[in-house]
């Protein structure tokens, strides 16, 4: 997994515990300081580093690379109510499998949605596209593009046309061609819109009816570039549609990678997919354990 500008900012925490004579309350305070910057939010830095002044006083450690090791431990835990009991992507056993995408505009739902496509293809999976954003200018087009590119059937209606039939249209297609999943784009403009949650939750209940089960994942994408306004979207979306997971696009350009374990603690939901650059292999499973690590790399 490519971390690397992530790597660099947290250095700063590496290099605030590294090299200190004594653990003392200077070195939290420090701490504190350096996880804030990150944007790691106050809730989470707080409680990790109580726990962390915990595990100190307890365990009584003075080494500093024990420290920075229970560090690890504690933002690791931040993750531990998002994991997935099995597979990134639930698929189901009466397919296709309906994968719908949501998101504001301009957060790289369409490229990632690419992204999945891609790599189901090379898992030997057939996938089916709806073009399901019918209400930006070049939307449909943008994800026909990537459909022609990947040898792959989009089913798609005029601009402005109603999303809900596209899902329905999309459904029935993907079943008399045998496709295994349905990746269905949204409508992203502004999440403060009410009248494009509502067309969510409509969606939502043409899938359920014509499924005859809810949408298989509901996958929010988040640029990870956008700090504090991603937690803002997905408290939108969170009251519009039962998110079952996240995928952080742009992450190979964040400038804060604190705002992961943010995303993580505030939302509890799994970060199934992040983004880390523009090519269509650069869609990688999260691993907590392993972005945490390379957090606090030297």
């Amino acid at each position: 997994m490519r971390f690397g500008i992530i790597k660099s900012i947290f250095q700063k925490v590496d290099s605030v515990i590294t090299g200190r004579g004594r653990i003392d309350e200077d070195l939290f305070d420090d701490l504190e300081a350096a996880l804030l910057q990150s944007d790691v939010n106050i809730h989470t830095t707080l409680a990790v580093l109580d726990d962390l002044r915990t595990s100190v006083r307890e365990n009584r450690l003075k080494d500093a690379e024990d420290v920075k090791n229970r560090l690890k431990e504690s933002l690791s835990n931040v993750f531990l109510s998002t994991e997935m009991p099995e597979g990134c992507i639930r698929f189901s056993d009466n397919p296709p499998t309906v994968i719908l995408v949501v998101g504001v505009n301009g957060v790289g739902k369409t490229t990632s949605i690419a992204k999945m496509a891609s790599r189901f293809k090379k898992e030997g999976r057939i996938s089916l596209l709806a073009a399901g954003d019918t209400f930006r200018a070049g939307a449909i087009e943008q994800l026909q593009i990537w459909g022609d590119r990947l040898g792959l059937d989009v089913i798609r209606h005029r601009e402005g046309s109603d999303p809900s039939a596209v899902i329905f249209d999309a459904l029935k297609a993907a079943r008399a061609r045998n496709a295994d999943v349905v990746i269905a784009d949204t409508a992203g403009r502004l999440h403060t819109r009410n009248n494009l949650m509502e067309e969510l939750r409509k969606i939502n209940r043409t899938l359920e009816r014509e499924l005859g089960r809810p949408a298989d994942e509901i996958l929010l994408v988040l640029d990870a570039t956008t700090g504090q306004n991603a937690i803002s979207q997905a408290r939108e979306f969170v009251k519009a549609t039962p998110l079952t997971g996240l995928i952080l696009a742009k992450l190979d350009g964040t400038a804060r990678g604190g705002i992961v374990i943010t995303i993580a603690d505030e939302m509890k939901l799994p970060i199934k997919f992040i983004g880390t650059g523009e090519k269509l292999d650069d869609l990688e499973d999260f691993d907590p354990d392993e972005f945490v690590a390379a957090l606090l790399e030297g």
